[in-house]
């Protein structure tokens, strides 16, 4: 299968934008590069007003690609241009955008108070682009994985935050045209800048990301309703269904892909998913078992908006990392299809499959301390 990268897809895009309109600005903490949006400076210059050497990005004092290691200062300047009417985005390693946490939660009682002020126009929104993430920092280590900011936005009851989800470039590009084309809120899009396979196509993306959430593999009547908001998690989630239609073929699986959460639902604050519309996806009563980029809490706190904690089992980052493999970081925060796997073994008394699944995690253990490799791929 062909794979392709989210964050190279945003970097086209921005560089589509930066040639569109002169008034476009990005703001990045000096990682443009390292997260994959370095095509931009095919389009544009790097803000800089000291002596260029010959080794440096093109660079020019009037520049619109604004790089400054202070996630702080960023902000700020990109919350001035953007109530200036004008569109901007930033973009920062997943770990350091809580930094700008309580700025955020101003610019949303910002925002808040603007919409009461009949003279006031709306304001672009406020457009964070979050990768290099929690699960893929194998040579950063553990100071470099936290999706905190995830849970600080999805807690404030003003229901001015959307957090999404690109489950691949295709989705990642309809997240940015909907970023693009958003006001008076804030929008944290979370991927991963590794290549991964392709999922959708452009009009799936387009219809997940107004729905907030996809059946990507349907039984009619499932026994069991998988989900995953987060790219490598949803990953897992499909690797855990091919393991178990070998192991447990009788059981009916349905998984769904949730796209998008805001405030106490799945969704976005403007098209928040319905109880109704959740029963068809997630059904009125068959257990769900789920896997989040973030914080497992934060997500369950969601899903107990519609539905009873009991049905619930929700795997995600449990603050469990280190330098290490990609499996080995699913493994430690419990979060592997293997992990997933087990739970229904349990859930059906298959104590012979309980046990084939923890070895297959013990195994691969051992081999990446060994090897310094995962030997599942």
């Amino acid at each position: 299968m062909t794979s392709y990268s989210p964050a190279k897809k945003i970097g086209e895009l921005l560089t589509k934008e930066f040639k569109k309109n002169p008034h476009f600005y990005f703001f990045s903490p000096d990682e443009t590069t390292s997260n994959k949006f370095d095509e931009i400076f095919t389009a544009e210059k790097r803000a800089w007003a000291l002596p260029t050497k010959t080794w440096d990005l093109p660079e020019s004092p009037d520049g619109r690609i604004v790089e400054m290691l202070s996630e702080n200062v960023l902000f700020s300047v990109m919350t001035g241009h953007l109530m200036n009417g004008e569109p901007a985005m930033m973009g920062s390693y997943e770990a350091f955008f809580p930094i700008i946490a309580a700025q955020l939660l101003q610019q949303t009682k910002f925002i808040k108070q603007s919409k009461e002020v009949e003279w006031r126009a709306p304001m672009p929104a406020v457009n964070l682009l979050s990768t290099s993430t929690c699960w893929r920092q194998d040579h950063n280590g553990y100071t470099h994985q936290s999706p905190a900011l995830i849970s600080t936005l999805l807690s404030v009851p003003s229901n001015l935050a959307n957090c999404i989800f690109p489950i691949d470039d295709m989705a990642a590009e309809a997240a940015y045209n909907f970023m693009m084309n958003s006001a008076n809120v804030v929008n944290l899009t979370t991927f991963n800048k590794i290549d991964e396979p392709r999922y959708l196509d452009q009009e799936k993306a387009k219809k997940m990301m107004e729905d907030g959430a996809v059946v990507l593999e349907d039984s009619s009547e499932p026994d069991i309703v998988f989900a995953a908001a987060g790219d490598l998690v949803a990953k897992e989630m499909m690797e855990a269904i091919r393991i178990l239609k070998e192991d447990l073929p009788e059981i009916n699986i349905r998984f769904v892909y949730i796209n998008s959460l805001s405030y106490r639902a799945i969704g976005k604050t403007d098209n928040k998913l319905g109880q109704e519309k959740f029963n068809q996806f997630f059904t009125a009563d068959k257990p769900i078992v789920a896997n989040f980029h973030g914080y497992p809490a934060t997500l369950e706190g969601i899903l107990e908006s519609y539905t009873c904690k009991g049905r619930l089992r929700v795997h995600g980052f449990c603050e469990e990392g280190s330098t290490t493999t990609p499996f080995e970081m699913l493994r430690r925060n419990a979060a592997s299809r293997y992990d997933i796997a087990m739970d229904i073994a349990k859930l059906y008394r298959r104590k012979d499959l309980a046990q084939k699944y923890q070895k297959a995690i013990d195994d691969n253990h051992a081999y990446a301390i060994e090897h310094g490799e995962d030997m599942i791929k």
